[in-house]
């Protein structure tokens, strides 16, 4: 890496979490160009479908940081 895409990776890595977000998605969106929009709908009504089970108490939402040690310990297995 460059020093000034160093630069610019530390400048970004203090920014609060939603403005790193945010340029991620605008930076992979520069690679890998604009979303798909028939694939972006039938992503929305996946989620819809998803937050419906959750709102009904059939599926339950688990924290990211649970998910993470989970995958972690998988991985140590291997």
């Amino acid at each position: 890496m460059t020093r000034p895409a160093r630069k610019i990776l530390e400048e970004a890595l203090a920014l609060p979490e939603a403005e790193r977000l945010e340029i991620a998605n605008d930076l992979l969106e520069s690679v890998e160009g604009a979303g798909d929009p028939e694939w972006e709908a039938a992503w929305e009504t996946e989620i819809e479908a998803r937050l419906d089970r959750y709102r009904q108490g059939v599926d339950k939402a688990i924290p990211w940081s649970e998910v993470r040690a989970q995958i972690e310990k998988r991985l140590e297995k291997k």
